[in-house]
């Protein structure tokens, strides 16, 4: 790519360029909204789906503790989230903080990564809708004829109707609206709980009745060991994707600050005790071999003398894949938006409709395109994908919350918008990189090229600061936020006839400020060390993970690999505890919202279980992921890199083209 492709990947944008003209999602979400889309995106395909495929082949009776990982690893993921979403409230969700802590190439990979995702997440779940059907009818084969699974002559390929056309009903609904579609969510919501506790309710009872023939197998309760417990797990963080979900709806909330992080906290919370309970009851009614792959707990209740309660539990079972299929569609047409307005991908994906405030174009697209998906791939295969873009998702978001917490990114500015007072001083945006006075009138000229805004933290008190402020109130300027930053620096002359005021037009009499040297160096040194540490977890978990996980791998070469990653991360670590956290994480984005805890070392677990849960995916998922990735690479290089509208000249701050135009508009005066 060159130098102006290596570059490209580490430029990043502010936290406040996610909004652009047009029409913007509608804010209809509360928390109660929230909670449901959480759980209802969430509850579905891991409890109803892949609980008898995971049990089968991977975890055994040790089903539940394989959902205990995935859940903790999901736990320390989603207070990561909750931070990171109360502070970029954006539709982009984990490409967001990507572009704006890391770079745009990362961004690039993770929203190229959430678009498979959540596409392949869809028709995931719906493939799980016909067997349960056939629950009512007595079989799937009882099923009509353009519901029923085929094969396809002289092929293996397995096509499903029923799945396919449950994804065109469900994108119908999402291009109603958010608020709409959150309503039906949370209806099936209660119902789909309803149903889960029955399960646990009525399999105990079974269970205690029968005897616990789960747990009573020769092989032990980790038949296939630590790796296929761990495996298992890594298969069902698909079932833990619901608070993902919840942050790219973070533009269609009310309150983002307090409502986003209580609702993934709650959701979370909710699902994670729902999988727990309900697995551990289904994998001791029924011998983890003897399982049915695509119906698991209908057929446990079933073999255990209760045939009536499969009705139920198949009832609820369509109610929760429908809700899922949802929550696996809503976020795809926000994310392609997001990235649409940044450039990297084409305009026709930010439409949003004037009336249903839904990007529509986005939805009846990915609609159809997740709709094929179904029709054609089996479950099994489509679920390791979503593996990959979720964990990779929650490990690029925890790196995130490390960089803001110490090597905050200087987008530290609120929200700017440009414009004039009605005598027609244009107001000029902060940056870094400029003077905040215009150079329209002559007054202001002689101090332009000696005022910037690193100095004006600096000057005596009420020096041309307090002037300034009374001459621009006194022609009815407004600064925005410039002087709620400035009045805590330099208090303001309340009136023109200040004792202080002084000549503006002798930049002489205006000494540049310079700061503090050795402390700058001491914060350069900070950030330095930093950095390297942030890199060094990165490559220690790496090199961690391929040791003790990638069993392909040659003995010695795992051992190299162990001796070098551990000292790596341990070193790593250790200098992140003992070094201080950067004083500018607190102006990044809004103001208030959530913190998370124990900064570094809840990011760094959450790092480390995600990366060695990826590395446990098999070969197969990763190979089918590389084919996708490298499209990604090359639709990235082709149309992405040259539309981004940083590379246009657009810069991070979006005030610095309205400045622009207006100095275009209105050449300086000599």
């Amino acid at each position: 790519m060159g130098k102006e492709g290596s570059s490209s990947i580490w430029r990043r944008k502010q936290v406040h360029q996610t909004r652009h003209g047009g029409i913007q999602l509608a804010k209809h979400l509360k928390i109660a909204d929230l909670v449901s889309i959480g759980i209802g995106s969430t509850i579905g395909a891991g409890v109803y789906v892949l609980v008898g495929t995971v049990a089968r082949e991977r975890a055994g009776p040790a089903l539940t503790l394989s959902f205990l990982i995935a859940g903790i690893a999901a736990t320390l993921a989603a207070l990561c989230y909750a931070e990171l979403s109360s502070r970029c409230p954006s539709a982009g969700s984990a490409y967001h903080y990507a572009y704006t802590c890391v770079g745009e190439g990362v961004a690039w990979v993770i929203g190229w990564g959430l678009i498979l995702e959540y596409t392949v997440g869809g028709s995931t779940v719906a493939r799980g809708i016909s067997p349960n059907l056939g629950v009512f009818v007595g079989g799937e084969e009882n099923l009509p004829w353009l519901l029923m699974r085929q094969t396809i002559p002289e092929t293996e390929i397995v096509v499903d109707p029923c799945a396919a056309f449950l994804v065109l009903v469900v994108t119908a609904l999402l291009c109603i609206g958010i608020r709409e579609s959150a309503r039906v969510q949370a209806a099936m919501v209660v119902l789909n709980i309803t149903v889960l506790l029955f399960v646990a309710g009525a399999g105990s009872y079974a269970g205690f009745r029968n005897g616990w023939k789960g747990y009573e197998q020769p092989d032990g309760y980790a038949p296939f060991g630590i790796n296929g417990v761990l495996g298992g797990a890594a298969t069902l963080f698909f079932a833990y994707i619901g608070f993902d979900t919840v942050a790219s709806t973070a533009e269609e909330v009310k309150n983002p600050q307090r409502d986003l992080p209580l609702g993934i906290g709650l959701a979370l919370f909710i699902c994670a005790g729902l999988y727990i309970l309900v697995s551990g009851v289904i994998v001791g009614l029924v011998p983890y071999n003897m399982m049915d792959p695509d119906t698991p707990m209908s057929t446990a209740f079933a073999e255990n003398g209760m045939p009536w309660a499969m009705y139920i539990v198949a009832a609820g079972a369509v109610a929760a894949l429908a809700t899922t299929l949802m929550g696996s569609l809503l976020p795809q047409p926000r994310i392609l938006m997001a990235m649409a307005r940044d450039g990297l991908l084409p305009p026709f994906f930010s439409t949003v409709h004037p009336k249903t405030s839904v990007p529509v174009n986005g939805t009846l697209l990915t609609g159809a395109i997740a709709a094929l998906m179904a029709f054609l791939m089996n479950v099994d295969e489509l679920s390791g994908l979503v593996s990959v873009g979720t964990l990779s998702a929650f490990t690029i978001v925890s790196v995130c919350l490390l960089v803001l917490r110490y090597v905050s990114p200087p987008d530290t500015s609120k929200p700017i918008v440009c414009t004039r007072t009605p005598e027609g001083l244009p107001v000029v945006p902060k940056s870094p990189s400029r003077p905040i006075f215009t150079s329209q009138y002559p007054i202001f000229s002689p101090v332009l090229t000696i005022l910037s805004e690193a100095s004006l933290h600096t000057l005596p008190e009420r020096s041309i600061v307090g002037d300034y402020a009374s001459s621009a109130s006194s022609t009815g300027s407004v600064l925005q936020d410039e002087t709620e930053d400035l009045e805590e620096d330099a208090p303001m002359a309340e009136s023109p006839q200040s004792s202080t005021r002084i000549n503006l037009q002798d930049p002489l009499l205006i000494p540049e400020q310079l700061p503090n040297t050795s402390e700058t160096s001491r914060e350069e040194a900070r950030r330095r060390v930093a950095r390297l540490a942030i890199c060094g977890v990165l490559i220690g978990v790496v090199l961690i993970s391929l040791a003790t996980a990638a069993t392909s791998l040659p003995v010695l070469l795992r051992w190299a690999l162990g001796s070098a990653g551990i000292p790596i991360f341990v070193t790593a670590s250790t200098l992140l505890c003992l070094i201080e956290q950067d004083n500018g994480q607190d102006k990044f984005g809004q103001p208030g919202g959530f913190h998370c805890p124990w900064v570094p070392a809840l990011p760094i677990a959450s790092i480390l279980v995600n990366v060695y849960l990826l590395v446990n995916l098999g070969v197969q998922t990763w190979l089918r992921v590389s084919v996708w990735m490298v499209l990604g690479v090359f639709v990235y290089m082709f149309y992405g890199m040259r539309h981004s509208r940083l590379a246009q000249g657009s810069s991070s701050n979006e005030g610095q083209a309205d400045y622009k135009k207006l100095a275009a508009l209105d050449p300086p005066l000599h």
